[in-house]
């Protein structure tokens, strides 16, 4: 699949990439900060995005809806390092594809992409 990775940290997003580089996917593009991340997802149209919460400006959660709202239908993998109940329902009712936790293997990111095809 064609694949934004979105996070402020450049280590995350390289070894993401790495990861799904290895997974068979295409990468088209990253970005560091939520108002990089709309332009690129508008401009590229990915198939996923693998999106941050926690970033500096405008945050995932916003993202998210932000990006929805351009395309319905859009695949969006919501990064986080935090694990609260209460955040994944939060989450998922605005309508994130699925959730992964940092520190993620090559196993998370298969059942992932194994969930929203």
């Amino acid at each position: 699949m064609k694949v934004l990775i979105v996070d402020d940290n450049a280590s995350t997003r390289e070894m993401l990439g790495i990861s799904l580089e290895r997974g068979g996917h295409e990468i088209l593009g990253e970005a560091e900060d939520g108002q990089s991340a709309l332009k690129a997802f508008a401009e590229l149209r990915p198939e996923v995005v693998f999106l941050d919460i926690i970033m500096p400006g405008i945050s995932g959660v916003v993202v998210l809806e932000e990006m929805l709202k351009i395309d319905p239908a859009a695949k969006i993998v919501m990064l986080t390092a935090v694990d609260q109940d209460n955040i994944t329902m939060e989450l998922k009712s605005k309508g994130a594809a699925a959730i992964i936790f940092k520190p993620f293997s090559q196993e998370d990111l298969r059942k992932v992409f194994d969930r929203i095809k």
